[in-house]
């Protein structure tokens, strides 16, 4: 027999939970499930599993609305992120309704029978469930491989090679020397971490710099606010300080890119040795926050360096060698082991087949409404947090505005509502103003954003607030129907 839910739910990371846990409060009589691909909740708290693993956002925004964050720890590590997921997950029953190593292969939209026709792979076998609405909370990239080009020379390395997306728990590399590849958040998380872990020295090989910051492990205000708050005070606190200050520091940067290149260069330059070329090792070409700032918590990496435990290197690859990898300004770099912290590839839907009535649906062809929603595409919501915030708050938001669909229609009587694309008045623009690796290789594979509300992608946790939480559901750009006929909207 099928099985038939009100709302599957894809995923049970951070964005799975949440939707679940605002489905128990606001729809408590919809029937759902949370379909898990993985032996485990958590999502990417519980991939990748890399030394120093931790939050690249602050935890009183990464954590949900409904549970506080504990802590004065503005950054966590990942064992207690999964830990926190886990826990929300128990004390809501949340996890009753989860169902871990049931992958989605294929969603089919029918019209004739009004509801999602999933194809599911648990354990080898494939099995049908059905929904009446789908939630799609599978993040946006490829959990079965990370990204790494092709170097030239790689068989010939004498060493291991890893990717930081499959790393080997038997990894032994006390006094190796390492050589990391890449400067993102990985790469940066990573660096401090082995070598405090007994590594004899470790080298950031980069093609490019990244823009760096330094933030407090612990949080002064948060550590004051917990001390002398009631618990539900402290929590609004902490979480709307932390919200104000990222949105600040973004929207900065955006006006006044000069003046944040200047702050971030000068943080480094009095954390690095007297005399480092901060310009050309964290001097990035493009402008603050065109790609995601990472984070280094006290200055690890920068202290770590100035110990003379680490070093960066900025320069491109000419080849793999036996021993090493030579790079094409002549000089080699010897190394025991490489790490190719070179990215992630983007993968939409878990990597599932989209369909309606057994037609593909061209995701390019597609418009997003609101950054949820996609223009033709019925009863499904996708969960795509910030680039430049925690990704929780997107998703608490997705998750809300689900529920406040979801509701409407029953008030109303109606069985199905799709975004119609705006056509022509409304100008097609890439997916997302955001310019990482792993977007600019997806972006031809990616939905369209508009050129105005409500089809414009914003990265704005208030105006989000204004036109997602607060904004009318019936509005001319979502179309609702009953049992297939349309439906006049409500005033």
């Amino acid at each position: 027999m099928t099985d038939h839910f009100d709302v599957v739910i894809v995923g049970a990371g951070i964005s799975g939970i949440s939707t679940a846990w605002h489905l128990q409060q606001r729809c408590p009589d919809k029937s759902y499930v949370i379909l898990e691909r993985r032996e485990n909740i958590g999502g990417t708290w519980d991939l990748f599993k890399y030394p120093g693993i931790r939050s690249d956002s602050d935890m009183f925004t990464l954590g949900f609305r409904f549970k506080p964050w504990p802590s004065a720890r503005s950054i966590a590590d990942g064992p207690s992120i999964w830990n926190y997921i886990n826990e929300a997950a128990q004390e809501n029953g949340i996890d009753k309704h989860i169902r871990v190593k049931h992958q989605v292969l294929a969603a089919n939209w029918s019209d004739a029978e009004n509801r999602w026709e999933l194809t599911v792979d648990h354990d080898g076998e494939q099995k049908q469930i059905t929904c009446s609405f789908l939630s799609v909370c599978s993040g946006y990239y490829n959990y079965d491989q990370g990204y790494s080009p092709e170097f030239p020379g790689a068989d010939d390395f004498a060493g291991r090679i890893i990717h930081p997306q499959h790393w080997p728990e038997d990894l032994d590399y006390t006094g190796k020397r390492i050589v990391v590849i890449g400067s993102g958040a990985t790469a940066v998380t990573l660096i401090p971490s082995l070598v405090a872990g007994g590594a004899g020295h470790v080298t950031m090989l980069q093609r490019s710099p990244t823009y760096i910051g330094s933030l407090p492990l612990v949080d002064p205000i948060a550590e004051k606010a917990n001390k002398y708050l009631p618990g539900s005070l402290a929590h609004f606190v902490n979480r709307w300080k932390a919200i104000s200050f990222s949105t600040l520091q973004y929207q900065l940067s955006q006006r006044f890119p000069k003046y944040m290149r200047k702050t971030l260069m000068t943080m480094a330059q009095r954390r690095l040795p007297e005399g480092y070329d901060v310009e050309k090792h964290f001097g990035p070409r493009y402008n603050p926050w065109d790609e995601r700032l990472c984070l280094a918590p006290n200055g690890d990496l920068f202290k770590t360096i100035r110990a003379g435990k680490a070093d960066v290197v900025t320069d491109t690859i000419d080849r793999f060698t036996e021993t090493g990898i030579r790079l094409n300004s002549g000089e080699e770099l010897a190394a025991d082991i490489i790490i190719t912290a070179t990215g992630l590839n983007m993968q939409l839907f878990g990597g599932a087949t989209a369909t309606r009535n057994g037609e593909p649906i061209d995701l390019t062809k597609t418009m997003t409404y609101k950054g949820l929603m996609l223009s033709g595409v019925p009863n499904m919501a996708i969960t795509f947090g910030y680039t430049n915030a925690s990704w929780t708050l997107k998703a608490d938001l997705v998750s809300e505005f689900i529920c406040r669909l979801l509701n409407y229609m029953d008030d109303n009587g109606f069985d199905r509502v799709e975004a119609q694309h705006p056509g022509d008045s409304v100008e097609e623009k890439p997916f997302m103003d955001f310019s990482p690796g792993y977007f600019r290789r997806a972006m031809d594979t990616l939905p369209k954003s508009g050129s105005e509300a409500p089809w414009r992608l914003k990265q704005n946790y208030f105006i989000d607030l204004r036109t997602i939480r607060y904004g009318k559901v019936d509005e001319e750009s979502l179309r609702f129907t009953k049992h297939g006929a349309p439906v006049a909207l409500s005033s």
